[in-house]
């Protein structure tokens, strides 16, 4: 590759920046959701010259790209992970983050039994179940 010539595209078909490259890197060694802020932050104490608008947008192409889960808490705000390719759910709890993928036959049964119901095809879901962990539960508070 010469000065001038555009960066080589990554497997999406979209162009590989060192931002994205970055943010992509990061987010592999991360096991819980984190937030555009937080991964921003992460990414600048690493000394990562990566902008906000930057983050947003990348984790935004990540997401259309199913590259990434987002789950949004119950005050509105976006939350990022890398999960497994395979269709699944989530339980998470509200109180430390804690998340386990969960595949759950009956949902899938259900979910496709109440679109056929009303008439629906080519048919999404997401499922996300929020609670306390065990751990949260039994810490003294």
């Amino acid at each position: 590759m010469t000065v001038g010539d555009p960066a080589p595209a990554d497997l999406s078909g979209r162009r590989s920046t060192r931002q994205r490259s970055a943010l992509v890197a990061l987010l592999e060694e991360l096991d819980e959701f984190r937030s555009a802020q937080d991964l921003h932050a992460l990414l600048r104490a690493r000394g990562d010259a990566v902008g906000l608008a930057t983050v947003y947008r990348t984790l935004q192409s990540l997401v259309d790209d199913g590259q990434l889960d987002v789950l949004r808490s119950t005050d509105g705000e976006a939350a990022y992970r890398r999960c497994s390719p395979s269709h699944h759910h989530h339980l998470v709890c509200r109180s430390c983050g804690r998340t386990v993928e969960v595949a759950d036959p009956p949902v899938e049964r259900w979910a496709a039994r109440m679109a056929a119901e009303h008439g629906f095809t080519d048919v999404q879901h997401q499922v996300e179940v929020f609670g306390t962990c065990a751990a949260c539960t039994t810490a003294p508070s």
